[in-house]
């Protein structure tokens, strides 16, 4: 019987791995009489399976047999000899699908939001048999292989199944285990073989420069935060305290020898250090596998991938559960605006565009060098939709910090006016990006109750946070307040002479305080590429230095608005921040440096303790200003309300170097009012100058407030106040 032998051609094209169907060719495959089987075995002389020898039909390591009498399924293990040598092993061709149509269907549709349970490399077991399964999408390509140590990184051994109505491509890889390195192998629609790629739904990487995925599991972590993740499905955030410390993890803290910390180093140190100083939330610039350490993460090559910089993906894992158990909240910075081009990544990832945008005057941004995603293809938003919920579900976020959202919601960001090309309209905004926006934050809400969004959006958009049923809603839970970062920086950095022309600066951001639920972000960004750090670009000696943002983070933690601040900038450094060190904790003996740390200490208290001041954040209800006009003093007064008859706390800055004895402020009523905080407490590294313990209010009317009281600004300072008694109002 001569039926059943393959075509020359075939072969051929298998040996050339331009085979477009390797699973019509090897394997087992029914033919009248029985079974024949055909397998390449490069290496192998000889071949058999169930006792019967395998006729090698090319030297380079392709065989075929007929089993008389078989029928499928047919159970069987290939043995192989060269010389002396044998080895037995499964045949990948052997195995039917992993994927089915309903896989297909979804990511079409673009509505798979678990993608990452489907794409990538799971170790399994399939139709009896352990080893590792294979999917990636790659619609284009004319052959698709996984290549890596388990096959001599021969992209003729393993090709891939195409899955015809989805584009994607999967296969079983019986034996293959955990930490297995491999890329896929690809050869374009071109015709083309790409750079080999990494996996695009790869769950751990080697640490750079190499660049291979890792075979690794990521579910099967045993969490014991349950009581956390379900008190988080209930909370508001907007109305709970939030004081968020944004960590780059690579330079917290560095070994002698410059070694990374370890996820369980950092859990051992970090999360003490911040729960000593109270913050709520730790915010981890992007965690995700990246090439090039100067990036910090942001031109992210593994959007699934933890990096290995500090360790396995179950290291992250086992920080935040500990985090949750010290009542620590985490964030990460998510990148789901941009990816680099290096060759190794989604770029022409099958050859041509496909995860980009194919225009490039939409597709590319060239002040970034960098790849912008085709937000209008389904498959590409379900990727990135699954993304986020994977970091909230499978790691337990508590939230992301979605980066340069500016640059996805407007077509000519960053872009020559030639350099981008317009809607039908003339419009420029990206109603692709917008759509997914909305679409990302309704699966987020579905699927991840209580976790929150943050966008960095520096632009006049309305509606960044609100509802996504609003034509310009995008769903944010939050929003980075840059105008006041950047006009209060502004303030700060004028000579205590110029500031009264400048006081606008300060007021003008409760002008639009509650158009958006902001945060007030003293980020990474403020303290590089020669910016220097917050202290060290305040004017004056170094007493007027320290007092000036002793007195400046008492405005910020007064101010509404949830806080964050960038590690290091707690106990005020002299140099600005580099990725290639830690922080210089040296400097925290010395008495300047430990009361801004002590000063941070005590705000973050103060904020978690006062409901007055972090319930209302996002709401007028909870503001009052006593005075803003005091230009020529420049002294700012206001009232923070908790919007449910609790105490008020009364705040004043003095933004200049003289003491203002006897001030009088205006107070919603009369009777004692302690002082809760005087930034100018030697304590705390001043000089002693100011208010303390307990003043007294009259019925004295002022500031269009019924009663006022007599106090002692400090120099460079501020003060806190809340009433003693109980029956003070919770509004004027």
């Amino acid at each position: 019987m001569t039926g059943w032998r393959a075509e020359a051609d075939a072969i051929a094209d298998l040996l050339a791995a331009r085979h477009a169907d390797p699973f019509a060719l090897l394997g087992p495959h029914a033919v009248p009489g029985g079974v024949v089987l055909r397998a390449f075995v490069p290496g192998a002389e000889g071949l058999s399976a169930a006792g019967v020898s395998l006729e090698r039909r090319d030297d380079a390591g392709f065989f075929e047999g007929f089993i008389a009498g078989a029928t499928l399924p047919f159970a069987y293990r290939l043995r192989a000899t060269r010389g002396a040598a044998t080895w037995e092993f499964d045949d990948p061709y052997a195995f039917g699908p992993t994927l089915g149509p309903l896989d297909d269907h979804l990511l079409v549709e673009g509505t798979h939001a678990r993608l990452f349970d489907r794409l990538g490399a799971h170790p399994c077991t399939h139709e009896g048999t352990r080893g590792v399964r294979f999917a990636v999408w790659a619609p284009a390509a004319l052959r698709v292989s996984v290549v890596g140590d388990f096959n001599a990184w021969d992209g003729r051994r393993h090709p891939l199944r195409k899955r015809v109505d989805s584009g994607l491509w999967e296969i079983f890889l019986p034996g293959v285990t955990e930490g297995a390195r491999y890329k896929y192998e690809i050869l374009g629609r071109d015709g083309v073989l790409c750079p080999l790629k990494a996996d695009p739904v790869g769950f751990a990487a080697e640490l750079r420069p190499a660049s291979a995925s890792i075979v690794a599991r990521t579910d099967r972590f045993a969490w014991s935060d349950q009581a956390w993740m379900a008190a988080r499905a209930d909370r508001d955030a907007r109305r709970e305290p939030m004081a968020i410390y944004e960590v780059h993890a690579g330079s917290w803290r560095r070994h002698p020898d410059g070694r990374f910390y370890t996820w369980d180093e950092l859990a051992d140190a970090l999360i003490p250090y911040v729960t000593d100083l109270g913050f709520t939330h730790v915010e981890f610039m992007p965690v995700s596998e990246h090439p090039l350490d100067a990036s910090w993460g942001y031109q992210p090559l593994g959007l699934y991938a933890v990096t290995a910089r500090h360790g396995p993906p179950e290291g992250l894992a086992r920080f935040i559960d500990r985090a949750h158990a010290a009542g620590i909240g985490v964030l990460l910075d998510w990148v789901p605006a941009h990816f680099p081009v290096d060759a190794q990544g989604l770029a022409r990832f099958d050859g041509g565009p496909l995860y980009e945008h194919a225009d490039p005057r939409r597709g590319f941004l060239p002040g970034w060098g960098t790849a912008v995603f085709d937000f209008g293809r389904r498959e590409v938003a379900a990727f990135l939709a699954a993304n986020a919920l994977f970091w909230l579900g499978r790691y337990h976020a508590d939230g992301l910090r979605v980066d340069a959202v500016s640059a996805m919601l407007y077509l000519d960001y960053d872009r020559a006016p030639d350099g981008w090309a317009p809607n039908e309209d003339g419009s420029n905004v990206n109603r692709d990006a917008v759509a997914f926006l909305k679409q990302a934050s309704d699966v987020i809400a579905r699927d991840a109750p209580g976790a929150i969004t943050a966008a960095e959006e520096a632009s006049a958009w309305g509606g960044v946070t609100a509802p996504t049923t609003q034509p310009a809603g995008l769903g944010f839970r939050f929003k980075w307040n840059m105008g006041w970062m950047n006009d209060t920086l502004r303030y700060v950095a004028h000579d205590p002479i110029h500031r009264a022309h400048h006081h606008d600066l300060v007021t003008f951001g409760l002008m639009y305080a509650w158009n958006e639920a902001f945060i007030l972000p003293l980020s990474h960004d403020e303290v590089v590429h020669g910016k220097g750090t917050l202290l060290g670009r305040l004017p004056g000696d170094d007493w007027q230095r320290f007092a000036t943002l002793r007195c400046y983070y008492a405005f910020m933690w007064g101010h509404p608005g949830k806080k964050l601040l960038f590690m290091g900038q707690e106990f005020a450094p002299w140099r600005e921040w580099s990725e290639t060190r830690e922080c210089d904790w040296w400097l925290l003996p010395h008495a300047p440096h430990r009361g801004v740390q002590d000063l941070v200490r005590r705000l973050n208290a103060l904020h978690r303790g006062h409901p007055a001041l972090h319930a209302r954040d996002c709401e007028p209800e909870g503001f009052r200003w006593i005075d803003a006009d005091d230009a020529a003093h420049s002294v700012f007064s206001w009232l923070r309300f908790d919007g449910a008859g609790g105490k008020p706390v009364a705040v004043v800055c003095n933004f200049t170097p003289v003491p203002r004895p006897g001030w009088r402020i205006g107070l919603p009523a009369a009777g004692e009012w302690r002082v809760l905080l005087n930034t100018d407490a030697t304590e705390l590294g001043g000089s002693g100058a100011g208010a303390a313990g307990v003043v007294t209010a009259t019925d004295q009317p002022c500031h269009g407030l019924p009663a006022s009281a007599c106090i002692d600004l400090p120099p460079l300072g501020a003060l806190y106040l809340e009433p003693v008694s109980r029956d003070a109002p919770d509004r004027a």
